[in-house]
């Protein structure tokens, strides 16, 4: 294509998010995604988690929005590709929340079951986190580990992370089956972030 004398534009941010779509609980609208990944016939220990999006100045976020995926309490996925099947059809594993004016977010799901790994070993109980908020160009992911987890000690991914780095990926017990955790986009505590 000739150079017309355009010049290009500035890359975008994610957001404003369309919550109409992706928060309709502030609508009058069916939700289809929603934070709690619990209803009936749904095995496993139902377990509350509730976190903090924090920017780097410590500042809370509260217009993120989180995205949780993870398998069942038998540590199946309801995914096509997981053909062992999953412990109750109902759970579907995937749930999103926006922060609230606080910076809080908040999840009522499943405890998940130790899942497969790489060359054929076992990861410890985990939950898969997405971010997305206003400034990030890519969204982030990151992992929630249990702490009270004997597996954790063998996860060959959590063994990629550096052993002082580790604490900003686990939940912090917060009373029964209720637990807490901070996301730091930057900083000195920021969240440890894959590159997938």
């Amino acid at each position: 294509m000739a150079d017309e004398g355009l010049e290009p534009t500035p890359d975008q941010t994610v957001g404003p998010f369309f919550h109409y779509v992706l928060t309709p609980h502030a609508y009058p609208v069916r939700s289809l995604v929603g934070n709690d990944l619990t209803q009936a016939g749904v095995a496993g220990e139902t377990i509350r988690i509730e976190g903090r999006v924090l920017d780097g100045d410590g500042s809370l976020v509260s217009d993120a929005l989180v995205e949780i995926w993870q398998a069942d309490a038998a540590g199946h996925y309801a995914h096509p590709e997981d053909r062992r099947g999953t412990a109750s059809n109902a759970f579907r594993g995937f749930g999103r929340s926006d922060t609230d004016a606080t910076g809080v977010f908040r999840f009522t799901t499943i405890r998940p079951g130790p899942v497969p790994g790489p060359g054929g070993g076992t990861q410890a109980p985990h939950i898969a986190v997405t971010i997305f908020a206003r400034g990030l160009l890519r969204h982030l992911v990151t992992r929630f580990y249990f702490p009270d987890e004997p597996l954790n000690g063998a996860d060959p991914i959590l063994a990629l992370v550096p052993a002082e780095r580790r604490a900003t990926l686990m939940l912090r017990a917060a009373g029964k089956a209720h637990y807490g955790i901070d996301i730091c986009l930057q900083g000195d505590q920021e969240t440890v972030f894959f590159d997938v």
